[in-house]
């Protein structure tokens, strides 16, 4: 029973932080924009093939964030933090935006292109630098668990980050109607507070980050 406890934590967790982040809100004009030449049929299917990507992606770093760290010789309260501000620095973009979704060259640049999946849908709309900190953070946690505990661990991370990726998809798919029904007014707003929930979790990561090295030089 607590293993089933502690599975649906880690995907209620996973999904909580790293929704805020993928906001697919604020990627719904993006959408609308560089697949205005595109059918129904095909933009659906550049969104479906962009989350698939997104999840493929986000696992990636999941698996080998532990890896990563070590060959860098990254610390947990180093990530925190450095994540923190990366997050931070998103949601401050996001509540007080100041440029375009994509620069002008980029854009035009998409318009053309028959893919819009990987790039710049998947990447690095959904699953940015931000998501990418946000997982590796996680698997730094996980690595304190041993044995089929540990598994259940990745594999809950990996069912949140699939939800997430399932949650894209469906505001995605609809984009043209949100955006016909939000507005370009409704679309700021939902993406500024989703900013605003950026800077707090960053924040709090970053205090996190702070509150583990101060641990580690008490105990030293």
């Amino acid at each position: 029973m607590d293993l089933v406890k502690e599975f649906i934590t880690y995907v209620a967790a996973t999904i909580g932080a790293l929704l805020p982040i993928v906001n697919p809100f604020s990627a719904v004009g993006l959408v609308v924009g560089i697949t205005a030449h595109l059918s129904e049929d095909e933009r659906n299917d550049q969104v479906r093939r962009a989350c698939v990507y997104m999840f493929a992606i986000l696992v990636t770093f999941l698996v080998a964030g532990g890896v990563i760290m070590n060959f860098f010789g990254i610390s947990i309260p180093g990530l925190r933090i450095a994540g923190g501000l990366v997050v931070s620095y998103l949601g401050f973009r996001m509540l007080f935006p100041d440029v375009q979704a994509l620069p002008s060259a980029a854009q035009a640049e998409a318009m053309t292109k028959q893919d819009l999946s990987f790039t710049p849908l998947a990447m690095p709309s959904l699953s940015g630098p931000g998501s990418i900190a946000v997982v590796i953070g996680i698997s730094s946690t996980l690595r304190t668990s041993r044995g089929f505990e540990m598994v259940v661990d990745y594999v809950a991370v990996a069912v949140g980050i699939a939800l997430t990726a399932l949650i894209s998809w469906l505001v995605l798919r609809a984009s043209g109607r949100l955006n016909r029904l939000l507005g370009a007014n409704g679309i700021n707003a939902m993406s500024r507070v989703m900013g605003f929930l950026l800077i707090c979790i960053g924040v709090q990561f970053v205090i996190n980050g702070v509150l583990d090295i101060v641990r580690g030089a008490g105990d030293a």
